[in-house]
């Protein structure tokens, strides 16, 4: 007799769930544009969830932050997750919300495509992952790249006219002062411990003994902060305090990396008086300007300097979270925390950099037989200091790496220019022997 054995017909495997999550941004602080990107991300929220194919991933969202500056942490932590795995598809309204840089475009949408992540171009209809895509990709990111030029040029155009015409432009805050609408009023009790700056300066009290002064008597600063000597010179120095204005004392160096620098004369700069209401009197601020001229010749303090160095500006210590500043001492050119230049290491334990050592790291990161300052600034757009001799590396496609450094030792960073400027330093001590 044949046998008979039923078949079971076994549940279709349902297809696993797109991970898709959007990207958002608006380029301004401003309410109107806050609520633009309120707007996105609600919008991004309900179409995702909507798709019962797709799983929702999340909406990363920057505000008031531009484009054509790899700074933004939403976007950062968006790309993380997609190396993580935890995003198959990403949606955006446009290019231009994506990146204006056109090689940060390509860059990032390649490493995406690499490890199966696909972008979606909501406005230009375009996938990242298509046979056209990388083509189009690069003429429109060309196009939105010149636009994004045209409209800083226009801006700077716009604001250098103003200052022409003897206005303050993009004043907000000032210390000793309430600004509102463009209106400048003094703020009563700040205005008493700015006239306080001011005499005990001129008394002969030193900038680091104010600050410490400020900071037994728990004086307020401007948007939270320390009071430090760097605080008190600034104030003391600002031409503002007497009623006047110095406009353009920097400018914006290009459109890409958005790197604000002083202006020693690259740019015309005006000075206009009578701008608002002095809180110290001209004959007080005067006399102060003075004494800071009298103290820096007499202590031998350079003045700032005008040239900027391939690391200005870039080094944050994660320990204080204030900027890494140029110093050279016997020749040698090192990075140091500024809260440690200014305080001390009781204030932050950071340790200098060999200026020759964030070179070679740079250069082997991005694998270059050498620095190249060119590569290096397209290609990072930010470091830290974690901890002693760590160094982290934020790159303009989002990714980051911490390498370690160890200390040389005196034969392996002096040159023969650098030894002869030594032992003539020495015969000096010896009186010429």
């Amino acid at each position: 007799m044949a046998s008979v054995r039923k078949i079971e017909t076994l549940a279709a495997v349902q297809p696993r769930k797109k991970r898709v999550a959007a990207y958002a941004r608006v380029s301004s602080g401003k309410d109107a544009m806050l609520h633009s990107l309120s707007a996105q991300v609600s919008y991004y929220s309900d179409y995702i969830q909507r798709r019962p194919d797709w799983e929702y991933a999340g909406v990363y969202a920057d505000e008031a932050l531009t484009g054509t500056r790899d700074t933004r942490p939403e976007f950062r932590r968006l790309l993380a997750d997609c190396f993580a795995g935890k995003v198959n598809m990403v949606i955006t309204k446009t290019i231009s919300r994506f990146a204006r840089n056109t090689m940060t475009l390509l860059k990032t949408t390649r490493d995406l495509k690499e490890i199966g992540v696909t972008v979606f171009f909501e406005r230009e209809s375009l996938y990242s992952d298509s046979a056209e895509g990388e083509m189009i990709l690069t003429l429109l990111a060309a196009v939105a790249q010149e636009e994004s030029r045209a409209v800083s040029e226009n801006c700077k155009w716009r604001i250098r006219n103003r200052y022409k015409q003897g206005d303050m432009v993009s004043l907000r805050f000032l210390y000793g002062y309430r600004i509102t609408k463009n209106v400048i009023e003094p703020e009563p009790e700040e205005t008493e411990t700015v006239r306080w700056i001011f005499n005990q300066y001129l008394n002969g009290t030193g900038c680091s003994d104010i600050a410490r002064q400020l900071r037994a008597r728990n004086a307020p600063t401007l948007r939270g902060g320390k009071w430090t000597a760097k605080r008190v010179i600034d104030i003391l120095k600002n031409e503002k305090y007497a009623g006047n204005a110095l406009l353009q004392k920097k400018y914006i160096v290009d459109h890409l990396s958005k790197k604000e620098s002083y202006n020693y004369g690259k740019l015309p700069r005006y000075f206009v008086e009578n701008t608002h209401p002095p809180i110290v009197e001209p004959a007080l601020y005067n006399a102060v300007q003075v004494s800071i001229e009298k103290n820096r010749l007499k202590n031998n303090i350079a003045k700032e300097p005008s040239a900027s160095y391939p690391f200005t500006g870039m080094i944050t210590c994660e320990a204080c979270g204030k900027a890494y500043i140029r110093k050279t001492r016997k020749g040698i050119v090192h990075w140091q925390c500024s809260t440690y230049l200014r305080e001390g290491s009781g204030a932050c334990p950071a340790k200098q950099i060999p200026d020759a050592v964030l070179k070679s790291l740079a250069a082997e990161l991005l694998g270059l037989n050498g620095f190249r300052e060119d590569e290096y600034h397209q290609r990072v757009s930010a470091i830290s200091v974690p901890a002693q001799n760590k160094i982290r590396f934020v790159f303009t496609d989002g990714h980051e790496t911490v390498t370690e450094w160890t200390d040389r030792s005196r034969s392996e960073v002096w040159t023969d220019e650098m030894r002869q400027q030594a032992r003539e330093r020495r015969i000096k001590q010896l009186g010429g022997i």
